[in-house]
C-alpha cells in the first residue's frame, strides 16, 4: 500500500531538525515493518494549533488520491492540537486513510474523548447534508406547485449529460422570483436541476437585472 509520512515540530529552531530527523527515521523503519511504499515524506515545523499550514494542506490534498492508503505519523499530536487536531483526523479518516503511528507501533488507537468528538463531527456533517438535500426538494416543489415547469422553461434541459452548467438564464430567476420564491429556494431550485449556483449568484442577477430596467 502507498503511504505518506508526515513530521512535525512546534518550532523553527535548529535543534528541532534532530527531532525532525529521528522521527522521519522512526517511520521509515515503521513503514518497511508493514510493508508500505513510501511515495512522500513531508517535514514541517510549525505550531499544531494552526490550521494553515503548507505541510498538512499538502497531505490532505495528496490523501483525495485514492492510491493513499496510510498516513504513518509519531502520534496524534504531530497532526495538530486541540481543534486543529480533531479537524485534521476528520478529513483524514473521511478518506478512509488510514493512520500508523509510532506511539502505538501500528495503526493509531485514538481515546475515547476523541473517538467520541468524531462521531460527533460525522453526525452533524451528515445532518447537515440530510438538510441540504431537503431544501432543495422543498424549493424544487413549491417551484412546481407555482407552475413552474423545468422541462418547458429551462433550455438544453439535459443536453450537457449530467454536467454542470454554469449560466442560468436570466428568465428562470425572475420566473422564480415573480412566483414568491426566496433568493435561496431559487437557488436550491435550479442546483437541483444541475446549474451550478449560489443564493448570492442568484440575488446579484437579479438585481442586475432590476437595475437595468430603471436606466
Amino acid at each position: 500500500m502507498k503511504a505518506i509520512i508526515y513530521c512535525r515540530v512546534s518550532t523553527t529552531k535548529e535543534t528541532q531538525e534532530t527531532s525532525l530527523s529521528r522521527q522521519e527515521e522512526e517511520l521509515l523503519n515503521l513503514a518497511g515493518k508493514n510493508g508500505f511504499e513510501v511515495v512522500k515524506v513531508i517535514r514541517e515545523q510549525a505550531s499544531g494549533y494552526d490550521l494553515e499550514r503548507d505541510g498538512i494542506l499538502e497531505l490532505l490534498d495528496l490523501i483525495k488520491n485514492k492510491e493513499i492508503k496510510v498516513v504513518l505519523i509519531q502520534d496524534e499530536t504531530r497532526l495538530g492540537r486541540g481543534n486543529a487536531k480533531i479537524a485534521i483526523l476528520h478529513c483524514i479518516l473521511k478518506e478512509e486513510v488510514q493512520l500508523y503511528s509510532i506511539s502505538n507501533n501500528g495503526k493509531l488507537e485514538l481515546s475515547e474523548s476523541d473517538s467520541m468528538v468524531l462521531s460527533i463531527v460525522g453526525m452533524v456533517e451528515e445532518y447537515q447534508r440530510k438538510l441540504h438535500n431537503i431544501k432543495i426538494r422543498r424549493g424544487m416543489q413549491r417551484a412546481v406547485d407555482k407552475g413552474y415547469r423545468p422541462e418547458k422553461n429551462l433550455s438544453n434541459q439535459g443536453a450537457s449529460g449530467g454536467r454542470e452548467r454554469i449560466e442560468v438564464p436570466i428568465e428562470e430567476i425572475i420566473r422564480l422570483r415573480k412566483n414568491e420564491l426566496t433568493f435561496a429556494e431559487i437557488a436550491a431550485t435550479l442546483r437541483g436541476f444541475g446549474y451550478n449556483i449560489s443564493k448570492a449568484t442568484v440575488h446579484r442577477r437579479y438585481k442586475e437585472y432590476i437595475d437595468s430596467l430603471s436606466e
